[in-house]
């Protein structure tokens, strides 16, 4: 299995991951032209896709979905909740496959095993995954505002974690956003802090880990020194084993063995 990042931050997030023949994007948040664009640089067609997962409504992680979706003919995974939400970006004519799933019911596409988890989030039924191919196991956690056991239980065990740092809570507040923004991004339905997803990496059976990048860092709130400093203090690891997700160039491809 392989990942990578085409994106990650508030004006737009994507992730690949690959095993043997088939290639999934998770979410795309990005117009039809740089989607594209995009997904040529880390040498997918977007033609190739096997198909599309959706975590939630918001247009940083749906809003370019269903263009690229109906383009290429790309099927599309979303929950029921996320569903309700999305019709707007609907196009009349749809030439793509639906599947709607279950929060909490696993499934198979192709060559790798998918497994939805609800998290706490201010959307209407946002959902996180870990992805399988039967040797490895990739887990994701973004767009959550607080963990809980469940979360942990999924994660727990994985070869690859991509997990949200979006804000370092003392930039937050002492920053430019108005308090009601200030109080929606850190409360229990917002986005992780350094400080929380450091914790969260104390909770989990790391055996296994290889890869830790940290995804969705607020440009305006965080820094990634900040971000590997407090990752690499919880693991106790140099700050080199510590990756980031940007939100222009994402990150290049990282091989599970």
């Amino acid at each position: 299995m392989r990942f990578s990042s085409i994106g990650s931050g508030s004006a737009g997030n994507g992730l690949l991951i690959q095993s043997r023949d088939t290639t999934l994007l998770l979410d795309c948040g990005f117009g039809l032209r740089d989607a594209i664009h995009r997904l040529q640089r880390a040498s997918i067609a977007p033609e190739s896709l096997n198909g599309i997962l959706v975590t939630h409504e918001h247009d940083d992680h749906a809003g370019g979905v269903f263009k690229l979706a109906n383009k290429f003919g790309i099927p599309v995974w979303l929950t029921h909740g996320t569903l309700t939400m999305v019709e707007r970006l609907m196009p009349k004519q749809r030439g793509f496959e639906l599947h709607v799933i279950d929060s909490h019911a696993p499934f198979t596409i192709r060559d790798l095993g998918v497994n939805p988890f609800p998290v706490p989030h201010d959307a209407r039924e946002p959902v996180q995954y870990t992805f399988h191919d039967g040797d490895s196991k990739l887990g994701v956690l973004t767009d959550t505002g607080t963990s809980t056991p469940h979360i942990e239980a999924m994660l727990s065990g994985c070869h690859g974690l991509v997990l949200e740092c979006n804000h370092d809570l003392d930039m937050l507040m002492n920053g430019p956003y108005a308090w009601p923004l200030k109080k929606r991004v850190s409360g229990r339905l917002g986005h992780l802090d350094n400080t929380t997803s450091a914790s969260i990496l104390g909770n989990l059976d790391l055996s296994h880990l290889q890869h830790l990048l940290a995804a969705h860092l607020s440009a305006k709130n965080n820094h990634p020194d900040l971000v590997i400093n407090c990752l690499s203090s919880a693991l106790n690891c140099e700050r080199e084993w510590i990756s980031i997700a940007d939100q222009e160039i994402g990150f290049d491809w990282r091989d599970i063995r």
